[in-house]
């Protein structure tokens, strides 16, 4: 887990690479990788390639980036600099090496080299892992980006019809020095609307997201080719037509796999863990595998104490029974007002969620840990979500109506200034966003409904936003060709809410404390495997060999909770007392883009 960063000047009357501005934005992603540094200029001046070390595979100086691969003579044919971590990397490398292909290092750098020397762009259907890569081509003199199926690890870039530059962050590429601050009207209303931001936006106009799953080359004349190599969409349509079935048996092995896969590490690994489905099976399934005593960590809060958001006891009692070295950190709001201001620094596009991630990598990172795997993703890959009840029920129970979005109109018309006062606003969109499911879903999972955004943003904005960011057309565009309600909201949730926000989150607030956060459930094999199959999380619970309490099993679903709204009372009446995130959402914004 890295920061990397790159810029390529391919036009013919753009600027040399400035070394300088290279080194602005590799230094401003510190954290990302305090073990190291490194960079490496072209001998004609038009290519920068940089990078900060985690290090956490091949830890020695053999592993260190930027990482060439030469020809015998000693000159470079490819150079990389990249982000993540490769899980099938041994295996690879064993089938190269097959092939006579020499390696002098142990990293899963050298294998992306080598394995992109083999099958060029192909290379990225055999990866198994999360990445983000920028890989320098001599010999076609052009570039390539590419980012993990998931698009687990980020990967931004700004063009100005000349030069390429890229990096990890947002506010790295903003370091540099050389990329205008102009907002993008589809990522601020993106934020207000979903309180992320949806890629491929960003709160700029000149920096864009490579979306998941994709790769782009750009080449010294400018000429670029994407492609996409791996479409959640697509995947689950198949999945779909093929009508597969699996038993528990192979529930298991798959899982087991999975977390086998994101053991892969050089120092130790620990698991967050919470009194969930998701952390608790992740913990049960990896002390079967892992061959050692595993780390554990929880997080609690006073104002939970006693309650049932209050998740220590339980995550005690898990970690007993599975016998790992356990700790609990409690985090008060004293706490959250002394690092707030390095909480919205790290968070590098903002999100009303991530808090908790930001606090529990904390603590993590203070027992030494440079590791830690969670349970992000069984929600959406095993329906957890209320929103798989509701999303269908709103569609099924008014969505048949004829011509219910234009009654739904003016029974927002009418309704929202008194709703405003009784419970949130937006349920006065109840049957104008009711008639298909991407409608349903914005409903169920928006912050504020576009028609309220024109009461604290500008309206021009709000209007210019609303038209690029293509919300509903691009929501029901997910789900396209998709028969079967669950897997349509399991597709929603995947594509907007875990990935725009849950896997983003953890990035950011991971990076910030220089560890790295490793999703077993989030896999594209995985995915594969078990999406579409109709699989519980129940089922997921019962798949250990030593059987998850029963406390745990029936537990009710209460999320991981976190007291921002209390924390935020005595910073503003707004702040406080408006309902969910919106009062925070409206803070973070205020302290970092509003002018």
């Amino acid at each position: 887990m890295c920061g990397l960063t790159a810029i390529f000047s391919y036009g013919d009357n753009a600027p040399n690479v400035d070394e300088a501005e290279l080194l602005r934005m590799r230094e401003a992603m510190i954290a990302r990788g305090p073990d190291g540094a490194g960079s490496w200029l072209s001998d004609n001046k038009r290519v920068g390639l940089a990078h900060r070390r985690l290090a956490i595979i091949d830890v020695g100086p053999t592993g260190a980036q930027p990482m060439a691969l030469a020809d015998e003579a000693g000159n470079i044919r490819l150079q990389i600099t990249y982000n993540g971590e490769i899980y099938n990397f041994k295996q690879l490398r064993a089938e190269l090496m097959a092939e006579g292909r020499k390696f002098t290092t142990q990293s899963d750098t050298e294998v992306l080299l080598h394995l992109y020397d083999r099958d060029g762009v192909d290379m990225l259907r055999q990866l198994r892992g999360m990445f983000a890569f920028a890989l320098w081509d001599e010999a076609k003199q052009g570039m390539l980006l590419a980012r993990d199926p998931y698009g687990i690890k980020p990967l931004y870039f700004a063009d100005d019809g000349g030069t390429l530059r890229v990096s990890s962050q947002v506010k790295a590429l903003q370091a540099g020095g050389a990329i205008s601050s102009t907002p993008n009207p589809a990522g601020h209303v993106g934020f207000f609307t979903l309180g992320y931001v949806p890629e491929p936006h960003t709160m700029f106009k000149d920096i864009q997201a490579l979306p998941a799953g994709s790769s782009l080359w750009i080449d010294k004349t400018g000429a670029k080719s994407e492609h996409k190599y791996f479409d959640l969409t697509q995947e689950m349509a198949a999945l779909e037509a093929e009508g597969p079935t699996a038993s528990a048996e192979e529930l298991r092995a798959a899982l087991t796999e999975s977390i086998e896969h994101h053991l892969v590490s050089d120092v130790p690994v620990g698991v967050f863990l919470s009194a969930g489905l998701d952390s608790a099976s992740i913990m049960a399934l990896t002390s079967e595998v892992s061959g050692s005593q595993m780390e554990t960590m929880t997080l609690r809060f006073d104002e939970f104490s006693g309650g049932s958001l209050d998740e220590a006891p339980l995550a005690a009692e898990i970690a007993t029974l599975y016998n790992t070295r356990h700790q609990t950190r409690t985090v008060k709001g004293s706490d959250f007002h002394a690092d707030k201001e390095k909480l919205l620094a790290a968070m590098d596009q903002p999100s009303i969620d991530g808090v908790n991630t930001y606090f529990v990598a904390k603590e993590a990172a203070d027992m030494g840990l440079k590791v830690a795997l969670s349970g992000l993703g069984g929600d959406e890959l095993f329906g957890g979500y209320d929103s798989f009840q509701q999303v269908p029920s709103l569609v099924n129970g008014l969505g048949w109506v004829p011509g219910i979005r234009t009654l739904g109109a003016g029974f927002r018309i009418l309704s929202g200034p008194l709703l405003r006062h009784l419970t949130s606003p937006k349920y006065a969109s109840l049957f104008e966003y009711s008639a298909d499911y991407g409608s349903a879903y914005l409903l169920r999972r928006g912050l504020f409904m576009p028609w309220e955004l024109p009461q604290f943003l500008d309206a021009e904005l709000v209007r210019e936003g609303w038209r690029e960011l293509n919300l509903l057309n691009n929501l029901n565009t997910t789900i396209s060709g998709i028969k079967k309600s669950a897997n349509k909201v399991s597709l929603l949730e995947s594509a907007y809410y875990m990935r725009n926000q849950l896997l983003r989150d953890s990035d950011w607030a991971g990076m910030a404390h220089s560890l790295e956060i490793r999703t077993p459930l989030v896999d594209a094999t995985l995915f594969t495997k078990l999406a579409a199959r109709g699989f519980s999380k129940q089922d997921m619970a019962r798949s250990p060999a030593t059987a998850l309490p029963d406390s745990v099993l029936n537990r009710p679903k209460t999320g991981f909770y976190i007291p921002v709204r209390e924390w935020l009372q005595g910073e503003g009446a707004e702040a406080g007392a408006e309902r969910g995130g919106r009062g925070w959402a409206k803070s973070i914004y205020q302290e970092t883009y509003a002018a």
